[in-house]
């Protein structure tokens, strides 16, 4: 997935939560072929939540035969991607030779750091037979003192994840810790990232202990302290006080957060720096040739003018 700056008005809703900093209405885009995507960081408001800087939430869309993804070869520096699916997979494919297909319920997360390129496309199988895509991608910047780490990539797949269940509620650990559960990602800052589905009238709490901590509602309705919200929306909360949220409908939602980094950072197109130089040299790699090729792949998403 790739971003560039835009004049999108920024959105919100009234709050009548003390705890609620703020509520995020995520930006629609098509990018062709009814392929939709609600984007709710980086915002107006609100750069980051933790070290999430970007967060896409792309789908549902049914791809019929013969059709489907085609992300072309593009770069990355100075974040790591995180791919989450619920439906559908895709094929990843990078510039250090990892090859993996993303099922979902799965963790991929790619550390770009000094450069990384990848693609991501839908399998030959599920091309031919046509699926159904619904899934998520974070951005997550690297701290100053890792925004130059080697490359590298991580897969885990939905079974070798924590799962934590109680009556009405599961959730599913995909980064560092939740519910008494630490997921075995290895991460270069602390945040965190929790799948939670609740049922009809179930309630769950929201960890205090992160420094950052939103919840981005998938679908369905919930409430907190006599408030309600449907998604698709990204709540972003207060840190210290306790949060309970309580299912109006069936609802799905991610939990995520963390260590707020030392700064701000610098983001264009799919390049995010706490260095404006650093991005400027970054575009100049890419136009002039100079990242490495993921294997096997013959075309490329060129500079954007």
């Amino acid at each position: 997935m790739s971003w560039l700056p835009s004049n999108d008005p920024v959105l919100g809703d009234p709050t009548s939560c003390d705890a609620l900093e703020l509520v995020i209405v995520p930006r629609t885009r098509d990018l062709g072929d009814g392929f939709e995507v609600r984007r709710a960081l980086p915002h107006g408001k609100r750069q980051m939540v933790g070290p999430f800087i970007f967060f896409d939430h792309f789908g549902p869309v049914q791809f019929v035969s013969g059709k489907g993804m085609d992300v072309r070869p593009h770069p990355h520096i100075g974040l790591a991607t995180v791919t989450y699916l619920f439906d559908g997979s895709i094929m990843h494919r990078d510039s250090e030779g990892n090859i993996q297909e993303i099922q979902p319920g799965a963790m991929n997360l790619m550390t770009a750091g000094r450069g990384i390129a990848h693609s991501e496309r839908t399998p030959d199988v599920q091309r031919q037979n046509g699926q159904k895509m619904l899934g998520l991608q974070s951005w997550i910047a690297l701290p100053k003192g890792a925004e130059e780490i080697a490359p590298s990539f991580q897969h885990y797949g939905a079974d070798s994840l924590p799962t934590v269940k109680d009556t009405g509620f599961t959730a599913r650990v995909i980064a560092g810790s939740s519910f008494g559960a630490k997921s075995p990602v290895d991460m270069v800052s602390p945040w965190f990232y929790t799948e939670v589905a609740l049922d009809q009238g179930a309630s769950v709490p929201l960890d205090p202990d992160h420094e950052e901590r939103a919840i981005y509602v998938i679908d369905g309705e919930i409430e907190i302290a006599n408030a309600r919200y449907e998604g698709p929306r990204l709540l972003i909360f207060r840190p210290g006080d306790r949060i309970t949220v309580r299912a109006i409908t069936p609802a799905r939602m991610m939990f995520l957060g963390g260590d707020a980094l030392e700064g701000p950072r610098h983001i264009w197109w799919n390049f995010v720096s706490s260095s404006k130089e650093r991005i400027e040299q970054a575009k100049q790699d890419w136009k002039s040739g100079r990242f490495a090729e993921v294997p096997n792949e013959h075309e490329f998403i060129p500079l954007p003018e």
